[in-house]
């Protein structure tokens, strides 16, 4: 039986160099690890960030069919999504305001909250007057005779429904003015261009974006970002125009392009106001992705009753 021969200065070699690149590895393996572990690699970076835009684009995909089908089905239809989206906005923001130390009577928030677009859907903007002043009224009532509850709940109270419900009936008020086709483009179409504001100043600013708009509020938006949301938001308007749909002419669509786009950014810093308040980043998790559907619809509650007037006063409506 022979035994094994002193290992030669080239086998040593090999070993010495096959060492130090596995003692290579490891340190680099290890130098990763504390990336790998806070999610820092770019393959993780970029998977992640995979995820959350199809994340994001199903569950906005989804919403966006769910509102095109109810608007095309007709007003009553309408309405009935606007109600529950209003009712749903309202609960997230109460429960922003009870973050905040507030106690709202969610009962009676929440049941006007859902009464406003259907006040709007059956006599106009006669009924939201009535349903204004019985909120006022039950508020007050309910302040007289309670004796746990403050003015600032009390507020509270009638502002939730006032800011999500009353905002959103404005589409209601624009849908049932015709009940056919129309109608229904033309409030899509507001709708569309709220939609396409948002989109486009999140990829302007992303992409171009130097100039801080709200650094307090919102450090992510820009005055570019800000530009090109209002370009965007003209082009829809203008299409609506272009078109013909419902006798809106250019000067017209150009101002509602305007004025809805720069009140949907209030819309939005508004909400991000009230959350950064209380130090939340979403009002709630409906929606994957996008967070609450008061997230959502934040830019659509002010930019739709930009919409309202401009059309109300410009004499479409």
């Amino acid at each position: 039986m022979s035994e094994k021969g002193p290992e030669r200065p080239q086998d040593q070699r090999e070993s010495v160099g096959i060492d130090r690149h596995i003692d290579k590895l490891e340190d680099r393996r290890d130098a990763k690890e504390e990336r790998r572990t806070a999610g820092a690699l770019v393959g993780q970076r970029a998977r992640g960030w995979t995820e959350r835009l199809l994340t994001r684009t199903t569950s906005g995909a989804i919403y966006a069919i769910v509102v095109l089908v109810c608007l095309y089905l007709g007003p009553l239809a309408t309405t009935l999504m606007i109600s529950a989206m209003a009712w749903l906005c309202c609960s997230e923001f109460f429960r922003i305001a009870r973050m905040g130390g507030r106690m709202p009577n969610e009962v009676v928030g929440l049941g006007a909250a859902v009464l406003f677009p259907l006040a709007a859907y059956a006599t106009g903007l006669r009924g939201l007057v009535i349903v204004a002043f019985l909120l006022l009224a039950v508020c007050a009532a309910w302040y007289v005779f309670t004796p746990r509850a403050n003015v600032a709940d009390v507020a509270i109270t009638v502002f939730g429904p006032l800011y999500t419900s009353l905002a959103f009936s404005s589409l209601v008020l624009i849908r049932v003015v015709d009940t056919g086709f129309t109608g229904a483009t033309l409030t899509f179409g507001v709708m569309s261009s709220i939609w396409a504001n948002d989109a486009f100043a999140y990829a302007v600013g992303s992409r171009f974006g130097i100039h801080k708009l709200a650094p307090r509020i919102s450090p992510r938006k820009s005055w570019e970002g800000f530009y090109g949301g209002i370009i965007a938001s003209v082009f829809i308007w203008g299409a609506l125009a272009a078109f013909g749909i419902a006798g809106l002419d250019m000067p017209r669509a150009v101002l509602g392009g305007l004025l809805v786009g720069i009140a949907g950014v209030i819309g939005d810093l508004f909400e991000s106001r009230l959350k950064r308040g209380v130090g939340v980043k979403d009002s709630g998790n409906l929606m994957p992705g996008h967070g609450g559907l008061l997230d959502r619809s934040d830019s659509m509650l002010f930019g739709s009753m930009a919409a309202y007037f401009v059309l109300f006063f410009g004499g479409i409506l």
